[in-house]
């Protein structure tokens, strides 16, 4: 039932052809000497919120290998030009106990740390009956979720208490996890890791190519947009621009992979668009850019000094605004955040977001906000909150190296 589950993911383009094994537990890499700490994230968001975590733990500690596994193909396409040294990645196997026992008989991690809510029962079972240390950080549960955990107490209880230690985004996680069997001492409040994240990675030379080629044009960018989000902000596009002269748009879709289904109806709608996985540039002509690209973000939100935040318009639940504060760019978002709702309403309480509702909602924020002044008074403030959250990663990479055993290059270096 499993493998036909993969099959048919495979064939709706789901799973990677060539690595598609792993989702069964078979390793296509060997496993490094020494020893080795194992990240699981969900995907994009979950992944790219502990680079800068495994980078510091391997700066830190010279004798450690990391394996980092998520479950998408846009994770893993991600990962693959970001990953830190001495780390590999794999697609996490599907939860079932055979295929979870070939992945940890293989890998034998020193130490396995989850993110936020990924909790796969088998994977805990096994890695917990292979005596592997366990923590859970930046975890986050709703709740909902909770309210439908505590249907099955017994198996909550037994499972959450197999995590050694865990370190929660907020109260109200804490709280649950607390009802649900985790013990008061194996639990503390720390904030998102995501504040602690490094700023996205960018090519200079592009940045610089690009914003030559805009000729000082003003820009506003669509960021991790959805289904039915390019339409609305392309709307709003066509309204702001009648106040803004010559205002370029660039939209940066979640799943660039559905650049091509955008395109054409941004095409069929009338729009004069070039498209960056085709090569093309935008010209004097050109009203809308769609970046269809995989690892760029850090590129757009240093282009525009305006960015509305997707997921946030369509009940996603909204996508990490650090990124963007991290970069200077001001942030608009729908009503629709409750994934990330404890940031946006820091980032609110200081004037650093606009929330808008509706397409006319979004008319008036871009206008409002293209305005230097508005525009850097925002990004300052968003920046103030995003960068005071290093702390969050100080406290996991203390708490991480606790659970490892000492590191034994270090003492030989010493006496030499």
């Amino acid at each position: 039932m499993a493998k036909r589950h993969v099959e048919d993911r495979k064939a709706n383009g789901k799973e990677d052809p060539t690595r598609v094994n792993e989702r069964f537990g078979e390793a296509s890499q060997p496993r490094p000497d020494g020893l080795l700490v194992w990240f699981h994230a969900a995907s994009v968001g979950e992944s790219l919120s502990i680079l800068e975590l495994v980078r510091r733990l391997g700066d830190k500690r010279k004798d450690l290998n990391f394996l980092i596994t998520t479950g998408t193909v846009t994770s893993a396409n991600l990962m693959a030009g970001r990953l830190p040294k001495k780390a590999l990645h794999q697609f996490v196997p599907v939860d079932v106990r055979p295929f979870v026992r070939r992945f940890l008989e293989h890998w034998k991690p020193d130490l396995a740390v989850w993110t936020e809510s990924e909790i796969w029962p088998a994977l805990m079972y096994e890695a917990s009956a292979a005596d592997i240390p366990m923590v859970l950080i930046n975890a986050r549960i709703s709740k909902t979720t909770s309210e439908g955990w505590r249907w099955f107490p017994g198996f909550a209880k037994s499972l959450l208490r197999r995590f050694s230690f865990v370190l929660a985004q907020d109260d109200v996680t804490a709280k649950n996890l607390r009802r649900l069997g985790v013990k008061r001492d194996r639990i503390e409040v720390t904030g998102t890791l995501k504040e602690g994240s490094a700023a996205l990675p960018h090519d200079e030379a592009e940045r610089m190519r690009f914003a030559a080629q805009l000729s000082g044009r003003p820009v506003w960018l669509a960021a991790s947009t959805h289904p039915g989000e390019e339409e609305m902000v392309a709307k709003a596009h066509k309204q702001a621009a009648r106040a803004a002269q010559r205002l370029l748009l660039i939209i940066a879709p979640r799943h660039p992979e559905r650049g091509p289904e955008i395109a054409k109806k941004l095409r069929a709608d009338g729009w004069d668009i070039a498209v960056r996985s085709e090569g093309e540039t935008p010209d004097a002509a050109t009203q809308i850019y769609l970046a269809d690209t995989l690892g760029e973000m850090g590129l757009w939100y240093r282009i525009a000094p305006v960015s509305f935040l997707g997921g946030s318009l369509v009940e996603i639940g909204g996508h990490n605004p650090f990124e963007p504060a991290a970069l200077g760019s001001a942030i608009i978002h729908g009503p629709h955040v409750f994934k990330v709702a404890d940031i946006y309403e820091r980032l609110a309480e200081v004037g650093a977001t606009v929330e808008v509702k509706s397409i006319n909602d979004l008319v008036r924020a871009v206008g409002q906000v293209l305005s230097p002044d508005k525009a850097a008074s925002m990004a300052h403030a968003a920046w103030e909150i995003s960068s005071s959250g290093a702390e969050v990663t100080d406290r996991a990479l203390e708490l991480l190296v606790s659970y490892l055993p000492q590191d034994t290059t270090a003492d030989a270096q010493g006496a030499a």
